[in-house]
C-alpha cells in the first residue's frame, strides 16, 4: 500500500494465538465433515500458506538481512576510505531482491501486514525529501534521535533506502549506481532505517509462520527489536473453524484471498499508474513509485504476479481459488486468467522512466486493464465464491 503517513511509529501489540504445523494436511476434522467447497477451499487455502504466502515473505525478510549487511559494510569501508561503486551496487541488488518479494506480496496485505501498520511503515511513498535533509542536519550537529520519535513513515522503509543508493542520469534514462561521496551522517542513517526495514521484513514473515518456525538469526533479530507478536496468521487461515482461528469457514479464506487481489488491482490502476496518468497536480505528477532505482514498471508487473499467484496458485499442481471458481463457472475463471495476463502485457508496454511516460496512451491503457478490468472480474469471481 502506498498511504503517505507521517507520524511516531507504532507498530506494539501481542496476540497469542495457536502453533504451526508443517503437515498442511494435519486438520483434525475429516473430508467428509467438510462440503465439497470447503473441501476444495481448504486445499486451496494450505496450498496459497504453503506455496505463495510464506516462501514470499522468508525470501523477502533473507534480502533484507543481506541489505543490511551490506550498507554496514559500505559503512565499514567510507570509514577508512576504501568503498567502491561496487559495494554500493551489491547493496542495491540486494534492495531490488527484498523490493521484488514484498511487490510480489501485494496482494496479501490484509493481516499483520496491516494489523501492525507494516505495509506504511515500509512502502510509504514519495520519500520526503525536505525532513530528511533535516535529519540529516541534525545528525550532523551531534543532536540525538531515534527511528521511533523522529522518523515519520515518509523517512523510513524501502524508498528511504532506495534513495539512498541509486541515482538517475541526467536525462532520467537510466539507473546509475550512488556515487562513494557519501557524508558520514548519510550512511549512519541508512543504516538505521536498513536496519528498520530488517526488522520489519522479518516480523512480518514471523506472524504468518509462527516465531518458532523462523531461523534462530530471525529469532534474535526478532527479540533485540522487541517485535515478536506471537501470532500465526498462516496457520488461521489453513485452519479455518479451528479453535484459536479467526477464519469461521474455508470461503471467508477465499473471500480475503480474493479481495486482496481486487485491493492491490485497484491500486494499481487507479493510483500507481492511475495517479500519475491524470497528471491534474505536481502532486500527482511526482506520484512515482520507485523513481530512483527505475524499477517502477516491475514493481507494477511484479503486483499482477502477485494476484496470479493468489488466485491461480504460486506452483504447478497447486490447488487454487481459480479451481473452485472454474468448477462452478468455466467460462468466468478463463477470463479471471485472461484478464491477468492481459494485465500484465499491458504494464509492460510502458517505457521506464515512469515520470516521462506516464501521461502516455499506453499508460492509460495499463489504467483501464487493471483499475476497471481485472478489478471488474475479479469482484465476478468474489461474487461466486460467496454464492
Amino acid at each position: 500500500m502506498n498511504k503517505y503517513l507521517i507520524g511516531a511509529l507504532t507498530v506494539c501489540g501481542t496476540l497469542a494465538l495457536g502453533a504451526c504445523s508443517d503437515n498442511k494436511n494435519d486438520n483434525p476434522n475429516p473430508d467428509s465433515s467438510l462440503s465439497a467447497k470447503e473441501s476444495m477451499l481448504r486445499e486451496a487455502a494450505r496450498d496459497y500458506v504453503e506455496h505463495n504466502v510464506l516462501p514470499t515473505y522468508g525470501a523477502m525478510a533473507d534480502a533484507a538481512i543481506e541489505l543490511f549487511d551490506l550498507v554496514g559494510t559500505m559503512q565499514a569501508k567510507h570509514e577508512a576510505g576504501t568503498l567502491t561503486q561496487a559495494d554500493i551496487k551489491a547493496a542495491g541488488e540486494a534492495w531490488k531482491k527484498s523490493r521484488k518479494h514484498w511487490e510480489l506480496s501485494e496482494a496479501f496485505l490484509f493481516g499483520p501486514a496491516g494489523d501492525y501498520n507494516i505495509d506504511p511503515h515500509i512502502d510509504s511513498w514519495p520519500l520526503d525529501k525536505a525532513a530528511m535533509d533535516r535529519l540529516l542536519d541534525q545528525i550532523r550537529k551531534g543532536n540525538e534521535y531515534s527511528i521511533d520519535t523522529n522518523l515519520g513513515y515518509g523517512l523510513l522503509g524501502f524508498h528511504s533506502i532506495e534513495y539512498m543508493l541509486f541515482a538517475l542520469s541526467e536525462d532520467g534514462n537510466t539507473s546509475l549506481t550512488h556515487s562513494t561521496d557519501y557524508t558520514p551522517e548519510e550512511l549512519v542513517y541508512l543504516s538505521l532505517v536498513s536496519e528498520d526495514l530488517r526488522n520489519q521484513c522479518v516480523c512480518l514473515e514471523a506472524c504468518w509462520t509462527g516465531t518458532d518456525n523462523v531461523s534462530t538469526t530471525k529469532q534474535a533479530i526478532l527479540e533485540e527489536a522487541e517485535l515478536d507478536k506471537e501470532k500465526n496468521y498462516g496457520w488461521m487461515m489453513a485452519n479455518a473453524g479451528q479453535a484459536g482461528s479467526i477464519f469461521k469457514t474455508y470461503q471467508e479464506v477465499a473471500e480475503e484471498i480474493i479481495q486482496g487481489c481486487i485491493d492491490i488491482a485497484d491500486e494499481v490502476g487507479n493510483t500507481k499508474i492511475g495517479r500519475p496518468h491524470s497528471a491534474s497536480s505536481v502532486e500527482d505528477r511526482n506520484y512515482i513509485e520507485s523513481p530512483y532505482s527505475l524499477n517502477s514498471i516491475e514493481d507494477f508487473v511484479d503486483n499482477i504476479i502477485s494476484i496470479r499467484n493468489s488466485y491461480c496458485g504460486a506452483k504447478s499442481g497447486d490447488a487454487s481459488v481459480s479451481d473452485y471458481v472454474a468448477s462452478i463457472d468455466a467460462d468466468l475463471d478463463k477470463r479471471v486468467r485472461k484478464t491477468i495476463e492481459d494485465v500484465i502485457a499491458s504494464i509492460q508496454l510502458i517505457p521506464e522512466p515512469l515520470a516521462k511516460n506516464a501521461t502516455s496512451s499506453v499508460a492509460g491503457a495499463a489504467v483501464q486493464a487493471a483499475g476497471d478490468d481485472l478489478v471488474n472480474v475479479l469482484e465476478e469471481a468474489y461474487q461466486a465464491v460467496i454464492r
